[in-house]
């Protein structure tokens, strides 16, 4: 006997969830699942900015000098270029839950080791093994963040991840800082340790276990580098957010040298700092969902008109702290973007490509410094480090616009 339609709208005991309620338990998981993500990046990117507070009681505790003890700096940021394709490679053919898990058992371990050294030695080498998974999980993260949703929304997916780091920028300095000084600078490194174990639960209670994508493997993986934009996006990103950070890296002394901030004011600028990467983060993943390539062309620009705003602006200082909130903005909307169009161009098997990309950063990062430290040590002035980042950004433009009309040409 057929059903009537009265039947149909009815619903019994055993008809389960409505499609509504059950439409909202899946988006809820799909943000849990990103949450713990994202929390996993905050541990990350506090790992690596909380030193930057500390080295005034870590060399004095470890009997080092300021520039030795700057090195814990560097050295994290070699190892996470050097650490990222490797570490990626070795576990290629781990689902990527698992690999996500295992990075992040070895980001408590390097803490561990951090937390308890006696030496700077040790310490060193707390900070090399809590590099080592950095540029692995930032790269395979937006990979699996970007899964858990619709296409047309993955870039808001990875710029919800990328929140963890911004959030990191934030409270890593003051929060390092803060506790070191009541504490002791071992209690900042027990704390991430306590982040990481919770990032860890939370990525094996939320996150779902998915099978890798077809081209997965190192072979697969490896092959995708024989396309010319794979390598276009690397280059993109490292020369857009070495741009970017060529003012970052000598923010405190342009703020205070230059634009005649105290010192005591630096805090709160940096706070405005954060929130301007905040912002921008999540603006870039829209952009980016809209379309992709616009996007890359519009944040590069404008992170570069920024800059050469803010070498005029900074000989002010209400000028100067607007601009501060601006290049924060404008510089990590291109994160999204670029993490975006490097999966698009690495399809199939993305994973190292990503991983790579997020290695093509801190190259960015590390050129620009050392630009920007040359051109500082030639007497051309601390605003010199801007103009260096006007430079990389024309550059990256001319790369992105060089690689878009060849896709015309050939299409």
């Amino acid at each position: 006997m057929p059903t009537t339609a009265a039947t149909d709208r009815s619903p019994g005991p055993a008809s389960g969830p409505a499609p509504g309620a059950a439409q909202t338990a899946t988006q809820r998981r799909r943000a849990l699942a990103i949450g713990a993500l994202a929390l996993g990046a905050f541990g990350i990117g506090l790992t690596e900015f909380v030193v930057v507070g500390l080295l005034g009681p870590l060399g004095d505790d470890l009997k080092v000098s300021i520039s030795t003890a700057g090195l814990l700096v560097t050295g994290y940021a070699a190892s996470v270029a050097i650490g990222a394709p490797i570490m990626t490679a070795l576990g290629v053919r781990l689902p990527r839950k698992t690999m996500l898990a295992v990075l992040m058992a070895l980001f408590i371990a390097g803490n561990a080791l951090a937390a308890v050294a006696e030496t700077y030695t040790v310490l060193m080498a707390g900070r090399i093994v809590s590099a080592l998974c950095h540029g692995a999980y930032m790269g395979i993260g937006p990979v699996m963040a970007a899964g858990l949703v619709a296409p047309e929304k993955r870039s808001r997916a990875i710029a919800l991840l990328m929140t963890g780091l911004t959030l990191a920028n934030v409270v890593g300095v003051p929060f390092g800082t803060a506790l070191g000084q009541e504490l002791g600078w071992r209690a900042a490194f027990w704390a991430i340790v306590v982040i990481g174990a919770l990032a860890l639960a939370a990525i094996l209670v939320f996150v779902p276990s998915r099978p890798n994508d077809p081209g997965q493997g190192l072979r697969g993986e490896l092959a995708v580098f024989r396309r010319p934009q794979v390598w276009v996006v690397l280059t993109i990103t490292m020369l857009g957010w070495g741009a970017a950070y060529a003012a970052i890296t000598f923010l405190e002394p342009i703020l205070t040298r230059v634009s005649g901030f105290e010192t005591s004011t630096v805090p709160w600028l940096m706070l405005l700092f954060g929130v301007g990467l905040t912002a921008g983060n999540l603006l870039g993943g829209r952009l980016a969902d809209r379309a992709v390539m616009p996007a890359l062309f519009g944040t590069i620009a404008a992170a570069t008109v920024a800059l050469v705003v803010f070498a005029f602006a900074v000989q002010s200082p209400v000028p100067a702290a607007i601009m501060v909130f601006v290049i924060g903005a404008a510089g990590f909307a291109m994160v999204p973007v670029l993490q975006t169009r490097v999966l698009d161009a690495a399809e199939g098997a993305p994973s190292l490509a990503s991983s790579v990309n997020a290695a093509s950063f801190n190259v960015g990062i590390a050129l620009s410094a050392w630009f920007g430290g040359l051109a500082i040590d030639a007497h051309w002035g601390l605003t010199a480090p801007i103009w260096i980042g006007v430079a990389m950004g024309l550059a990256a433009l001319a790369v992105a616009a060089a690689a878009s009309a060849k896709a015309r040409r050939d299409r």
